[in-house]
């Protein structure tokens, strides 16, 4: 049931279209998924889910809501990631290139971020930020499944990071929290929560976060702001009262054929430029409700320098378990936290005092001389590891994801993959392999 005000100003926006945008409700649900550049050595075949392309991003597609691709084998090892078709959008605009310091600000539950990831391609910074803490650690567990390195995982407030971390990002990415209006057809709780006043208390929110972003752009550098709702005041809004106020940015004009433009004539006072962000309505193109601005900082100037974090020398005991089973390492920083190992990307700076989940990629936890590798560090792990491998309707593989142990005569630590890609670890005796895949994920498959 869709709320009775909510309608009454897409009536009022609308005009002739609102009868072609309320039968939008009607349709059924877009699904779609990513896949994952990140395992590139992915040797399954995806066409079983019946896929189509999502135009704006290269690595989307649609699949049959009859398919249900979450319950393979191949999500677990973080091949692809579901997520929705307009949803692939705003990290698409904020064009990043590898090697970059990349901020992603209100990053839960990691859709975007693990897009950005793709795209980094395992080279520069990642920061993927979530005030809410249970959000954070879903936040995680995606960058985790995925196999991203290069990222760390923060829970702040984003006025915190912008003393911290002045002009220090070349890319951000604020997908702010907003009313949902996007979501009304997926979501029925978004609806059941909306009120008269949910896009004023929204707008306000958003323009707090924005100005935190604009504060760490580096001048040259590259923002994009997106929400999942309708309502002007949140959108063309909200970007208007930020341009005002920072005449250092400007919205970009951007080639996006597949959006319609923004809407300056639907709110007070427009600022330049807000015909050139975009609206993503259901009634036009197969996905939910976006919206999406493009926002460049004029000048151009060096990245900030921070403290870089200094992290640990060498720990014996991960360079005899990478000797004794061929496991590679990215290059990084080595942190230790307590007993658990890290490897930080390169340029870390200093994490001290900061609320951090996950530093960069989890190695594992030295345990009385010895070792014991993270599953974070089996779903980075490719070629060069021992390991043996099942395809993916294989029964041995649901065994393994179940929690079972597994027949074999290999010894030590060995990965356990299905069509090219990790899925975690087991320890073999020579004759059978003990399971090590977590035990929160085991499920029948």
């Amino acid at each position: 049931m869709l709320p009775e005000g909510f309608l009454r100003n897409m009536r009022a926006l609308l005009g002739g279209e609102y009868d072609a945008f309320l039968a939008s409700f009607d349709r059924p649900l877009c699904t779609g998924l990513r896949r994952n550049p990140l395992k590139p050595d992915f040797s399954g075949d995806l066409r079983r889910f019946a896929l189509t392309p999502v135009p704006w991003c290269p690595t989307g597609w649609y699949y049959s809501p009859d398919a249900r691709p979450g319950l393979s084998p191949w999500h677990a090892a973080g091949v692809y990631y579901l997520q929705e078709p307009s949803a692939m959008a705003p990290a698409e605009l904020l064009d990043v290139q590898p090697g970059e310091r990349v901020l992603d600000l209100c990053a839960a539950p990691g859709g975007k971020s693990t897009q950005l990831a793709g795209k980094l391609q395992g080279c520069g910074i990642l920061v993927s930020n979530e005030i809410h803490p249970k959000r954070a650690q879903i936040l995680s567990g995606n960058m985790e499944r995925l196999g991203v390195a290069n990222a760390l995982v923060l829970n702040e407030h984003p006025r915190r990071l912008q003393t911290r971390f002045a002009g220090w990002f070349d890319k951000i990415l604020v997908d702010a929290p907003c009313s949902g209006e996007g979501m009304f057809r997926k979501e029925a709780a978004a609806a059941e929560d909306w009120t008269e006043d949910t896009n004023a208390a929204c707008a306000n929110r958003q323009a707090e976060i924005l100005a935190s972003a604009a504060e760490m752009l580096r001048p040259g550098g590259r923002l994009v702001y997106s929400t999942c709702t309708f309502s002007p005041l949140e959108n063309e809004g909200v970007v208007s009262a930020f341009l005002h106020a920072h005449p250092d940015f400007y919205a970009a004009e951007t080639d996006a054929p597949f959006f319609s433009p923004g809407r300056p004539d639907w709110i007070r006072d427009p600022a330049p430029g807000l015909e050139h962000t975009f609206r993503l309505w259901p009634h036009r193109l197969r996905g939910e409700g976006h919206y999406a601005a493009v926002l460049q900082k004029r000048g151009e100037a060096e990245r900030s320098v921070l403290p870089a974090e200094p992290g640990v020398r060498r720990m014996p005991e991960l360079a005899e378990f990478c000797r004794q089973t061929g496991a590679a390492l990215p290059e990084g920083t080595l942190l230790l936290f307590g007993s658990v190992a890290y490897l930080a990307p390169p340029g870390t700076p200093e994490l001290k005092g900061l609320r951090v989940l996950r530093a960069g990629l989890e190695l594992g936890e030295l345990r009385k001389n010895r070792f014991a590798p993270a599953h974070a560090y089996a779903l980075w792990l490719r070629a060069g590891t021992s390991r043996i491998c099942f395809p993916e309707e294989d029964p041995a593989l649901r065994r393994y994801l179940a929690g079972d142990v597994l027949p074999s005569e290999l010894r030590g630590w060995t990965l356990v993959c299905t069509d090219g890609c990790s899925l975690g670890w087991a320890k073999g005796d020579g004759a059978t392999l003990k399971n090590h895949y977590p035990k929160a994920l085991r499920r029948p498959f």
